[in-house]
């Protein structure tokens, strides 16, 4: 049977094997500390769960619009017009199922075969591989803690070619917890402008940030909204991760394609989820704000604990809920048992000795690097630290 080059080309995802890896050792009844999942440990609200059986009970379980139920476009716009100050109509919104769906239908009516998409490294797994499904081709812009993990322009400029069509910006960033500050994104957003670049915006991780305010770089200025594709969702404010919703706000030409393409690929995105999204966005945010101050406490307790531990430096995260240490200072040794040379074999010692379940960074395009999720209650924190501090003692 033939498979196709692009089929043959693309990557499982790094992030989903390993959390599968996780689960079925718990499920062998093995005490894993799951820290690879980028999933919030939090019930869903009850007020969204309410809207959901409220749906159901009405009998809201027929298809919808491609793009989306009016009330929950608007209820976006809304929210974008009163959290990041940028207007959007709703012929503008395209919702899908997750955040991770909206990106794909973003490269998808964008790209040509081999154009070029500049997407900073450390970078969330799936960026690379959708640009290539889509058919262009990822350049990769590496950044480091010396720029704090972010883009900067002259970096921008030094990746610019002949067929660069976009550049992807992640504020706050999977896995860094970096955040872009307002000067960043209009910097970034002015040599995109010059280069007539579209500017491909991940801000799934908005409501999370602990130092500093999220910026949306739509919002700048009105030539940046023009050439900006807005990427965002319900899945980590409130925990609803398997609710499955996300969407793009883009200008009204690229909205229309990704409906479209979305119109053939999988239509519209479960009805009940999206009765369950307007009432998250339009009711209560106490929840919200419940959630991202526990995250600013495991954060601390994760970060404190970690430069405490011989080998690993760490730097502390101002959004999202991960932490990003470098573990060069463990690679080249004896650990577990097994002598170490990459975040790849020293993950899969965690794993497979320690029971603690993280992601190299190599599959974020930085080796050297782990990527901790606190999105799981603190007592497990302390218990990852506790394994931690016990194998690399006697490494």
């Amino acid at each position: 049977m033939h498979l196709s080059a692009r089929a043959r080309g693309i990557q499982p995802s790094v992030t989903i094997a390993i959390d599968t890896r996780a689960k079925a050792l718990q499920d062998a009844g093995e005490r894993v500390i799951n820290l690879s999942a980028g999933e919030p440990d939090f019930p869903t609200p009850r007020h969204v769960c309410a809207a959901a059986v409220a749906a159901i009970e009405a009998g809201f379980t027929r298809y919808t619009p491609a793009a989306g139920i009016a009330e929950l476009r608007r209820a976006i716009a809304e929210k974008h017009r009163r959290d990041n100050g940028v207007a959007y109509a709703e012929d503008e919104i395209v919702v899908s199922s997750g955040g991770k769906h909206a990106l794909f239908n973003a490269f998808m009516a964008i790209c040509d075969p081999g154009d070029q998409v500049i997407i900073p490294a450390p970078y969330w797994v799936s960026y690379p591989e959708m640009v290539r499904l889509a058919g262009g081709e990822p350049v990769i812009v590496e950044t480091g803690p010396e720029t704090g993990f972010k883009l900067t322009p002259e970096a921008l400029r030094r990746a610019l070619g002949p067929r660069s069509r976009a550049v992807v910006v992640n504020s706050p960033n999977n896995p860094t917890g970096a955040v872009y500050t307002r000067e960043e994104l209009d910097a970034l957003a002015a040599v995109a402008a010059e280069a007539d670049l579209w500017i491909v915006t991940d801000e799934l991780y908005e409501h999370l940030i602990y130092e500093g305010q999220h910026v949306s770089i739509a919002a700048l200025r009105p030539e940046y909204r023009q050439r900006t594709i807005l990427i965002n969702g319900v899945s980590k404010a409130y925990a609803m991760t398997g609710w499955r919703i996300g969407w793009a706000a883009a200008p009204r030409p690229v909205a229309k394609a990704m409906a479209a393409i979305q119109s053939q690929a999988t239509s519209a995105v479960n009805s009940i989820a999206q009765k369950a999204a307007v009432a998250a966005l339009t009711g209560p945010q106490d929840d919200v704000a419940a959630m991202r101050e526990e995250y600013r406490r495991r954060r601390d307790l994760l970060v404190e604990g970690l430069s405490n531990l011989p080998g690993i430096a760490v730097e502390r995260p101002a959004g999202a809920f991960y932490v990003y240490p470098s573990v060069r200072g463990l690679l080249g040794r004896e650990i577990g048992g097994r002598r170490v040379d990459d975040d790849v074999a020293l993950a899969e010692v965690l794993l497979e000795t320690a029971r603690i379940a993280v992601v190299p960074g190599t599959a974020f395009g930085t080796p050297g690097y782990l990527r901790l999720s606190y999105a799981t209650a603190r007592s497990d924190l302390e218990e990852a630290l506790r394994r931690l501090g016990q194998l690399l003692g006697g490494a």
